[in-house]
């Protein structure tokens, strides 16, 4: 869990956001560039200074999301980092290529959506990451979020019962493995 003080080698300075990405983060965070990282970790470095708080920022497992047209929302590690972190035998990864019901009648490309599952293997699949790219990815992964830092598992997903038809519902869905080698493509509903 990559906290820092954001104490610099200088006494009484301090740094947040982007300034810090790199070095002072094992492993870097990309997410220090995002505006609301900043003001969190400044509320909570105010709050060291100045009322006898101790609470660090946490830069792990904060989601962000780009908007294009189709949408790209994560939270958590990519699939490559996790592999480097915790290696290949520890990590499966669960996907699915979907068309939303939604995109049904205006006849948009099928399968052009995607959602994936990163899991820890060794702490009950614990969700170390999770991307998706569809429609209203970033309402998702700011919901998912909050699953995930507190330690969701790929069963809790799997027990979840989905809203129907929502593109959320696909992570409650979600059965093929990358590792099973077969196709991650959904036909019909």
């Amino acid at each position: 869990m990559p906290t820092v003080n954001e104490q610099t080698n200088v006494p009484h300075i301090y740094a947040i956001g982007d300034i810090i990405d790199g070095e002072a983060l094992n492993p870097p965070s990309a997410t220090t560039e995002l505006t609301p990282v900043a003001i969190q970790a400044g509320k909570l470095l105010a709050d060291r200074l100045y009322a006898g708080k101790s609470a660090l920022m946490d830069y792990s497992m904060v989601a962000t999301t780009v908007y294009t047209p189709l949408e790209y929302g994560a939270v958590g590690l990519p699939e490559e980092e996790a592999i480097k972190l915790h290696g290949e035998d520890n990590i499966e990864v669960y996907h699915s290529y979907f068309k939303p019901l939604e995109w049904t009648l205006p006849h948009r490309g099928d399968n052009v959506c995607y959602a994936k599952l990163i899991c820890l293997k060794p702490e009950g699949e614990r969700v170390i990451g999770l991307h998706v790219c569809g429609p209203n990815a970033g309402e998702m992964t700011q919901g998912f979020a909050v699953a995930i830092k507190a330690g969701a598992t790929k069963a809790h997903f799997d027990d979840t019962v989905g809203i129907h038809p929502t593109v959320a519902e696909e992570f409650t869905l979600l059965a093929t493995t990358k590792r099973s080698g077969d196709s991650a493509e959904k036909s019909g509903c």
